[in-house]
Order: structure tokens, then sequence, then C-alpha cells
């Protein structure tokens, strides 16, 4: 019997140089794909593994959160895209994508994931940075978007990190 393990994931140096709407991408799709790094070689068992008790933040959690903030952000908000919806959350339980990892399919959700982004990148390729959306708080960029999704990946790919370490003792990039 075979063991699913997650796939190896391929990232490309964060850019240095280049227009503003390259460097916001190239970031954002660096820090995708440091998640996705966080994740390679583990057993779907090690990613629903929690950091440390009473938390239940798990490499998979972090995967299926992240596959709804993409989506929330580039294809309900800023492509207006009413039929969206969501993939873990529910009425019931708000925090779905967290919560409900001990039965997920860990090779699906990464499947959701690496297809979500590929979906909203498509979504947002044609709007410009300075299109705005509705916010509780009034209208927002799609500029102000790309700069709040590679902050949420800098902050969970910290705690990636730690729970990757916690896993196997894997450390760095």
């Amino acid at each position: 019997m075979t063991i699913w393990t997650a796939p190896e994931a391929h990232r490309e140096p964060e850019p240095m140089t280049g227009d503003e709407r390259a460097m916001l991408q190239g970031w954002l799709d660096w820090h995708r794909q440091t998640l996705l790094r966080k994740c390679a070689g583990l057993t779907a068992e090690q990613l629903k593994l929690a950091s440390a008790a009473p938390s239940n933040l798990t490499l998979l959690g972090l995967v299926r959160h992240m596959t709804g903030v993409e989506r929330w952000w580039f294809r309900t908000n800023a492509a207006q895209e009413a039929d969206a919806g969501d993939l873990y959350c529910t009425d019931d339980n708000q925090d779905g994508d967290f919560d409900d990892v001990a039965t997920a399919n860990a090779e699906a959700d990464l499947a959701a994931f690496r297809a979500e982004i590929v979906v909203c990148d498509k979504a947002v390729a044609g709007l410009s940075l300075e299109h705005e959306f509705p916010g509780r708080r009034g209208p927002i960029s799609l500029r102000w978007a790309y700069q709040h999704m590679i902050e949420e990946y800098a902050r969970h790919n910290g705690h990636a990190d730690l729970i990757r370490e916690g896993i196997d003792g894997v450390t760095g990039d």
C-alpha cells in the first residue's frame, strides 16, 4: 500500500524589480508556494497534526483556510462572483476550515487549494489595481486585496514554520 504524501512545491524567487502588479503577483505567488513547501513530503495524517494544545491549528487547516480566503477576496469580492460560495465554513461552523480536518481528505484539499489559486488569478487578471469593490468600511481596491493577501500568507506561513518543525524538525524556507 502506498501512502500519499503532499507533493513538492516549485517556488520562483520573489521579484526584486518590476512594475507594481508584477511585484504584488510575484510576492503573492511566492507566499502561496511557501505554504505548499511547508506541506511537501508530509502524509495526510501529519498534515492534520495540531501545533500544540489547546490549539487546533494544523498545516491542513491553514491550507483550507487560505483556499477560502483566496476565494473570498479575489472571486467573491473583487470579481463579484456571487456563486463562488464557501468550501469549508458553514453557518453552523464558521471555523470549519480549521475545525473539520480530522475527517478531511488532505489530497483533495491540497488539490482544491492549487485549483483555487488558478481560478482566482484568472478572476482578477483583467481588473486594474485601482478596481474597487464594496467593503464594510467603504470601498476596497484590488491593490489593497493583494497587499492583504501577502500579509495574510506571511503571518500564516510563520505559523506553518512552527507546525512543520514540530512535526519532523524541518526548518527553513
